[in-house]
C-alpha cells in the first residue's frame, strides 16, 4: 500500500521530545528576573510549543515587559536548559519506519531555528529528516503558520507534493491551525502538551497515542 502523505512535518516540543523541564525552568527564571509572579504549574505547561512571546504576553508579562522576558529566558535555555530534554520512547524508530516507507520527513516547529538544530543534532534526528525549519531569533518569521511556509519553501519546492498529500504531525492546537492556513491536514499526539480535547476541538485529522500508531498511520497501514 502506498503511504497517503508524501511529506510530513514534525513538530519538536512536545511530538518528538518531551522539553518540558528545560523550558519550564527557564520560563520561571524569566518571571523571577522580572519579579513577577508565574503562572500555576498548570498554565506553565502551555509554554511548551507556542510561540513564547505570545505566552508570555497571555499570563502576566505586560506587553512592554515582554521582550525582556524573553531574553531573561534565552539566556539560561541557551546557556545549557535547553538540554533539560529527552526524546520521547519509540521516536526515532518510528521517524526511520516512516522514511523506509518513502515518506519525507523534515521537522518545524515555534522553537527558534538555531535552538532547534542544536536538539535535533543531539538526539540523532538529523539523519532522519530533509531540514529543521522554525522561528528567527528577532521575530520576524515566528508564528507556526509562519514557520510552515519556511519549511514547505525549502523542501524541494521544483518537486513539492500536492498539499493533500502533506501532513503536519503536532501536539498543541497551533499546530493544526497552523497547518490550516495552508490547507494541509495536522496529525495530533496525545504524549504531547495539549490539554484534553485541545487538539479534536480545532480539526485535528485524528489524534494518535503512540509512535507506533503515528507510524502506521503515516505508512497508510
Amino acid at each position: 500500500m502506498n503511504p497517503p502523505y508524501r511529506l510530513a512535518l514534525l513538530d519538536l516540543d512536545g511530538t518528538l521530545t518531551d522539553s518540558a523541564p528545560g523550558i519550564l525552568s527557564s520560563v520561571r527564571h524569566a518571571y523571577a528576573t522580572l519579579d513577577i509572579e508565574p503562572p500555576t504549574d498548570e498554565a506553565l505547561r502551555l509554554f511548551v510549543g507556542p510561540p513564547l512571546a505570545e505566552t508570555f504576553a497571555l499570563h502576566g508579562v505586560p506587553a512592554g515587559r515582554v521582550p525582556e522576558a524573553v531574553a531573561a529566558y534565552r539566556d539560561v535555555y541557551a546557556a545549557g536548559r535547553m538540554m533539560e530534554n529527552s526524546l520521547y520512547p519509540g521516536i526515532l524508530e518510528a521517524l526511520a519506519a516512516v522514511r523506509a516507507a518513502g515518506v519525507r520527513l523534515a521537522v518545524a516547529t515555534s522553537k527558534p531555528e538555531v535552538y532547534a538544530h542544536r536538539i535535533t543534532a543531539h538526539f540523532g534526528i538529523d539523519p532522519l529528516v530533509e531540514g529543521v525549519y522554525g522561528a528567527t531569533l528577532d521575530g520576524t518569521r515566528g508564528s507556526k503558520a509562519d514557520v510552515i511556509a519556511h519549511a514547505l519553501a525549502a523542501t524541494s519546492p521544483a518537486d513539492a507534493p500536492p498539499r493533500a498529500e502533506i501532513v503536519m504531525v503536532g501536539d498543541r492546537e497551533h499546530d493544526v491551525l497552523g497547518a490550516a492556513a495552508h490547507g494541509i491536514g495536522c496529525l495530533g499526539v496525545s504524549w504531547g502538551y495539549a490539554v484534553p480535547g485541545e487538539l479534536e476541538e480545532v480539526g485535528a485529522l485524528r489524534v494518535v497515542t503512540t509512535p507506533a500508531e503515528l507510524t502506521r498511520v503515516l505508512r497508510g497501514e
